[in-house]
């Protein structure tokens, strides 16, 4: 007989299942009563595993069953291990000359002397970039709001970028066909040629764009995979990117996981957080004069988290900056161009050909479209830095989901301006509802009212001594109230709040805020 060893934890129903599992795989193991814990091994039970001796008649016939066996052992020894750290499986080889010609002999060998030890293997080193990666907090805190949820809670969450209205009807018809359709196989890694086309036409139309829809799109799995692409395109080791504050969480964790640097380039509450060209070309000195290699300026416009937009004046001034450092390419976060309410927006890539050429423009469809959960985005970009993308997304996800496609061409062909204009104004009535609130709190500022997207990011440092994470961690539990710390953006003393939702829960979030506040006074 073959033997092996299991030292269990007191689950003995793991490990009774754990034996079920390999009897299913190999029809091998019978299990035998358990037998005394071994000395030296404290609160440890070993239970003894018989597998039948596999004689030269049966050689041939079972080498492939065995092998089967001997690497499915190998994964499920490590995966018992990490159960608890006494818990392994003795005799297991990692290669297959652990099957071995026996005796033709029906008769067995002695069962083996082997005394029971207790093994632990070595925690899995991970990636030191990984490890210093953030999670995202606005990711965790919704993902706690769902939990409250889940017990029964009440909360109000004013958290998470999501329009309230569903995708327009065109998109979900076509959505629907393509299902009924049988339109669910893999497409280019780039996108359906249909989808590229109306992005390019979109382009075309209404930023004044002009990209050759097959060699300088890339559609991707939402705009948030697009971005990190861009950034893997450009951003090596040692390589620096200028990132505006307040920021998206997301940026720097990018440029972590490049192996770049942040630079961090503070604004001003009073310029409504936008990027001036003093401030950028201060940054981009300072930075040269200390050896840094900048590659890269993320630019978000309109913000997120501030609803700022830089209009068309602004960004010229910030191009001409920028010629000054050729070197430095511009990745244009535009994924709320079509939430502005005071102006038209402008995109940064049509300021003129030698941003054109440097400028790589990310948008999509969740905010706009309500297409949240199809996960659709797309890069436009010349084409060598659309073939770097290419080239990593080929490697990462390939295709876009064709159902979403799908529905991409319809919301960009079929959505009529009328419609699309009307969800601004919804949101535009519930911008000013939130603003006209917060002005009313003693002890709340919010000096430039935000022209896009659908988020305020008032100044509420006056209270918790300015610990924005702490009021939102009171506010969270003592009235059911979920915002974002502003910390959390690179923007102390601040919360965000995300007014995506319906005008009930609004009221509701507004009432909910103007009390927590009143009682800290």
């Amino acid at each position: 007989m073959r033997l092996a060893t299991f030292h269990s934890v007191s689950a003995t129903l793991t490990l009774l299942s754990t034996l079920k599992t390999i009897q299913m795989i190999t029809g091998f193991v019978s299990p035998c009563p358990p037998a005394p814990s071994p000395s030296g091994v404290s609160g440890v039970s070993v239970m003894m595993v018989r597998i039948p001796t596999v004689t030269t008649t049966t050689t041939t016939s079972l080498t492939k069953k065995f092998m089967s066996y001997n690497t499915r052992s190998i994964h499920l020894k490590q995966r018992l291990t990490s159960l608890h750290p006494c818990l392994s499986i003795a005799g297991i080889s990692s290669s297959s000359s652990c099957l071995q010609s026996t005796s033709s002999s029906s008769t067995p060998p002695p069962p083996s002397t082997t005394t029971a030890t207790t093994t632990t293997t070595n925690p899995i080193a991970i990636n030191p970039l990984v490890a210093d990666v953030k999670v995202s907090a606005t990711v965790q805190i919704f993902s706690n709001v769902k939990q409250m949820q889940s017990q029964g809670m009440e909360v109000t969450s004013l958290c998470v970028g999501e329009p309230d209205f569903a995708p327009p009807t065109s998109v979900l018809q076509a959505a629907s066909q393509a299902l009924l359709g049988g339109d669910t196989r893999y497409t280019a890694v780039t996108g359906t040629a249909a989808l590229r086309k109306a992005i390019a036409r979109d382009l075309k139309d209404r930023k004044g764009l002009d990209y050759d829809f097959e060699k300088e799109i890339v559609v991707g799995n939402g705009a948030k995979q697009c971005v990190y692409q861009g950034v893997l395109a450009t951003v090596g080791k040692g390589d620096a990117v200028i990132v505006p504050a307040p920021y998206w969480p997301s940026y720097p964790e990018m440029v972590a996981l490049a192996g770049g640097e942040t630079i961090v380039l503070p604004t001003k509450e009073s310029d409504g957080y936008l990027l001036t060209a003093e401030a950028l070309e201060k940054c981009l000195e300072e930075s040269c004069s200390h050896g840094k290699n900048v590659k890269l300026l993320i630019l978000c416009n309109p913000s997120n988290p501030t609803g700022g937009v830089h209009d068309k004046k602004r960004l010229e001034e910030l191009a001409q900056v920028l010629i000054k450092y050729p070197q430095v390419a511009i990745l244009a976060d535009e994924i709320y161009e079509r939430l502005v309410y005071d102006e038209e927006h402008v995109s940064f890539a049509s300021i003129s050909p030698e941003m054109f050429q440097r400028t790589m423009t990310v948008n999509g469809f969740s905010k706009a479209y309500a297409m949240t959960g199809m996960r659709l985005g797309y890069m436009a970009a010349p084409q060598p830095l659309a073939k770097a993308v290419t080239t990593i997304q080929s490697q990462l996800t390939s295709c876009a989901g064709s159902v979403s496609q799908a529905a991409g061409v319809a919301a960009l062909n079929e959505v009529s301006e009328e419609e699309m204009a009307s969800n601004v104004e919804i949101m535009k009535n519930k911008r000013d509802y939130v603003i006209d609130r917060l002005n009313q709190m003693d002890g709340v500022t919010l000096k430039v009212p935000p022209k896009g997207a659908f988020y305020v990011l008032p100044d509420v440092s006056s209270y918790y001594n300015g610990d924005d994470t702490q009021l939102c961690l009171d506010l969270l539990e003592t009235k059911r109230l979920a915002l974002v710390p502003g910390s959390s953006f690179g923007a102390p003393g601040t919360v965000r709040i995300s007014y995506a939702t319906s005008m009930e829960e609004l009221q509701v979030a507004m009432d909910k805020l103007e009390e927590f506040l009143k009682q800290q006074q």
